[in-house]
């Protein structure tokens, strides 16, 4: 199956589908089973639009007060989320957000998430997670779906395939934020989106490692979120353009220690590599190791740079330097922002949520001709 699924909340809770469809109350049993009726059902008692349904559910005054009535009375009819819809009603909005996306585990989704989770803890929004475990179309489709069932707003995570599709196929109407890459033409059209420079962070990582006297410096690159040039790769480029300096081909490392590894051992036996600048930190920690193994010392003989300066990176042997970025800082402005669109408040005009910054470390150093140099003086 290509599809994850928003994280249910204990049986019996408020606002669960099913038998117990209001608080207090005797739901009545859905068309659908077992799992209550769902926003499509809804729309199909109502004889109106899904996202009419959606519209109603989140208070926007764009429904006719008729059509909204008529909505009001399905959802009673059919027992949906009866206890959420209640709320919803009785504010004007829907105080909850499902986060969709392809990953919880790397850092720079799982600090997003930590983001996320701590703004709407404070602001009192329940949190799901709706996993994307396929970028195939109709799996994306079928998740995105289940999410908007839930009546509140989307964050979408999209710095992969998986996420980009997922931010495009949410229905209009809904509340929905974007998390990107440096965008040069954002995915999912003029919705909201937040996002940091990864752009202006690689450039200024490459031009770090050139100043240090470097001839060039070699990418080991992770994954694009579409088939153009990524930002991190385009801000590589730049640099050593600027510079004069030729631009190695990229190796794709993915996104972890073992492509960083398979990475290391191709670059280890070519004597004229000094620099290496990678994706992240977590590809930086396999090409150190395969460098050590082919007793090639960082930084003396090779500089390595990695990217988002994750919690451990300080405490490799030798210490990292990497460009740090602020992931829960971007995860609350995207919380922040979905949550002004939520509460229909003026939009804020997308911005770089942070201004990346270089942190230098033990890894980097001036390339071993310099070295030498300097000890014959």
């Amino acid at each position: 199956m290509g599809g994850g699924a928003v994280k249910p909340g204990k049986k019996g809770t408020q606002g669960e589908t099913g038998e117990q469809g209001r608080t207090g109350e005797q739901g009545k049993p859905g068309k659908t089973g077992k799992s209550g009726p769902s926003i499509r059902d809804v729309a199909a008692a109502a004889d109106v639009s899904y996202q009419t349904v959606s519209r109603v559910i989140n208070g926007h005054p764009s429904v006719k007060g008729s059509t909204r009535e008529r909505v009001l009375a399905a959802i009673d009819e059919l027992g949906f989320r009866r206890s959420a819809t209640a709320l919803a009603l009785a504010s004007g909005r829907s105080r909850s957000v499902t986060v969709l996306t392809a990953n919880t585990t790397h850092y720079g989704y799982a600090a997003i998430l930590q983001g996320i989770e701590e703004e709407a803890r404070r602001s009192a929004y329940s949190l799901g997670i709706a996993v994307l475990e396929s970028a195939d179309e109709s799996a994306v489709r079928a998740v995105v779906q289940r999410a908007a069932d839930t009546g509140g707003g989307l964050v979408v995570i999209a710095y992969d395939p998986a996420g980009v599709g997922a931010l495009r196929a949410v229905p209009a109407g809904l509340p929905v934020v974007g998390v990107v890459e440096t965008p040069a033409t954002p995915p999912g059209g003029d919705r909201p989106w937040v996002w940091t420079d990864d752009r202006a962070a690689a450039h200024e990582a490459t031009r770090h490692l050139l100043a240090l006297g470097h001839e060039t410096v070699h990418y080991v690159a992770i994954p694009s979120s579409t088939r153009r040039t990524a930002p991190r790769t385009a801000g590589w480029r730049a640099a050593l353009r600027e510079a004069g300096a030729s631009a190695p081909r990229v190796i794709q490392g993915g996104w972890g220690p073992a492509g960083g590894y398979a990475a290391g051992r191709r670059l280890a036996g070519d004597p004229a590599v000094t620099a290496i600048l990678c994706g992240n930190d977590d590809l930086a920690l396999g090409v150190i190791r395969a460098l050590h193994e082919a007793g090639r010392a960082v930084p003396g003989e090779v500089s390595v740079a990695g990217f988002d300066d994750a919690p451990g990176s300080a405490y490799l042997t030798p210490s990292l330097t990497s460009v740090r970025l602020d992931f829960a800082g971007l995860g609350r402005a995207a919380f922040g922002l979905l949550h002004d669109v939520v509460e229909q408040s003026a939009r804020v005009a997308p911005h770089p949520v942070s201004v990346p910054e270089l942190i230098v470390r033990e890894s980097s150093g001036p390339p071993p001709a310099r070295e030498d140099a300097r000890r014959s003086r």
